[in-house]
């Protein structure tokens, strides 16, 4: 009874806490979250909030690949691929993944948070010591921790940091650097070039987490092919489910390497594989991404429509540069207002609260989609102007 009891007590204030400073979290009472209108609470809305960026999760071909794969050889794969979960289909996506990135080798895995869990766990162990953008993924974090590595953070994207570090830690031999390329909350890019320069003189293993970037720079490769560095990126990172519009993740690079995260990746060896409707339509997602490069340049040329009238009205939009568009309020409580009151204009949008981003910098956070038109378009920057309006009316 003693032991019923502390646990209701402690779960009573931890929750009362959050509560307290607008920090609570509840499931959105949404349906079709993933498209371009999602119902929120039985009204209609324009979806910004969604990972979607190209549209693709209700795209006829793929959908048709998927429930295809369904019909012909079930909902589930029964066992991780280690045992008999494997497949042609995940073998053919992972061929067709190397020979896009141009990389010797791939592998997928059942979800971005897996696939940085399991990297790290194979690569890195006591002896590595691992520099991190501090605004790095929480898969990342976690997998470094996990793997017991030193973890060394730099400060977000400051180069005269990293490469201090990197001189402080210049003796030791096991080092690997990792980054995403298109950070999710601010949507700014990584300092690509200079973080290469600083890994070849430092003799540092370079893996990149192109979840963000993947489907929409570099004709759907990324953020390193965009920007002409490809092969300078030991390790290749991605998720299709975000601009693929699908489900899982994928390491691709050395063969050697990812043999060794096939062996010894945790969050790989120990998992069912993804079901084959699920690869399937991955694939299909893919050949699309192939066949219309420049999806994601049209995308990015929204953004920065956006982004310019969010600065005119007033808004802060920090260094974002891609699809992904923050606008910073500061407080709790002024971006669950935000957000409400966007919901009253047929806009949706999620608000971004700590611990996801630091203290005092709550923001709502838009993400643009290729599937959107200009009328798309012109309703954010209507219901932007009148949110303006209101903020300004009780200053």
């Amino acid at each position: 009874m003693k032991k019923k009891l502390f646990w209701e007590k402690y779960c009573s204030s931890e929750l009362a806490q959050l509560r307290d400073s607008s920090a609570l979290r509840e499931l959105p009472p949404v349906e079709d979250g993933a498209d371009l209108r999602l119902r929120f609470d039985g009204k209609e809305l324009l979806n910004l909030a969604t990972n979607n960026y190209l549209g693709l999760s209700t795209h006829p071909a793929v959908c048709d690949a998927a429930s295809r794969a369904a019909r012909e050889q079930g909902t589930g794969s029964g066992a991780s691929r280690i045992v008999t979960g494997n497949s042609s289909l995940y073998e053919k996506l992972e061929r067709e993944i190397a020979s896009f990135l141009g990389t010797e080798s791939a592998l997928v895995i059942g979800s971005g948070y897996a696939a940085n869990l399991s990297w790290l766990g194979a690569l890195a162990g006591r002896n590595t010591v691992v520099f991190s953008d501090r605004l790095n993924h929480a898969s990342i974090v976690d997998g470094i921790q996990l793997s017991r590595a030193k973890h060394v953070r730099y400060r977000h994207c400051d180069m005269k940091h990293l490469a201090d570090l990197l001189e402080k830690h210049r003796d030791v031999e096991q080092k690997i650097l990792v980054t995403d390329s298109v950070f999710s909350m601010d949507g700014d890019c990584a300092p690509l070039r200079e973080i290469v320069d600083l890994c070849e003189e430092h003799g540092v293993l370079l893996a990149l987490d192109e979840a963000h970037a993947s489907g929409i720079w570099g004709e759907g490769r990324g953020l390193a092919h965009a920007l002409g560095l490809a092969d300078a990126v030991d390790i290749h990172m991605g998720t299709m489910s975000k601009a693929w519009g699908g489900y899982g993740a994928y390491v691709a690079a050395r063969a050697d390497i990812v043999a060794l995260v096939r062996n010894r990746g945790r969050g790989f060896v120990f998992s069912t594989s993804l079901p084959p409707s699920v690869i399937a339509g991955n694939f299909a997602a893919l050949f699309r991404i192939r066949q219309n490069p420049n999806e994601g340049q049209r995308l990015l040329g929204m953004a920065q429509e956006l982004r310019e009238v969010l600065g005119k009205l007033g808004f802060e939009t920090g260094g974002s540069e891609t699809q992904i568009i923050p606008v910073l309020m500061g407080r709790n409580e002024d971006a669950l207002f935000a957000r409400d009151f966007l919901l009253t204009k047929g806009v949706f949008v999620s608000a971004i609260r700590p611990p996801t981003v630091p203290a005092g910098t709550a923001r709502l956070r838009l993400s643009l989609r290729a599937d959107m038109v200009q009328e798309d378009l012109e309703l954010v920057k209507s219901a932007f102007t009148e949110l303006a309006k209101e903020i300004q009316s009780h200053e």
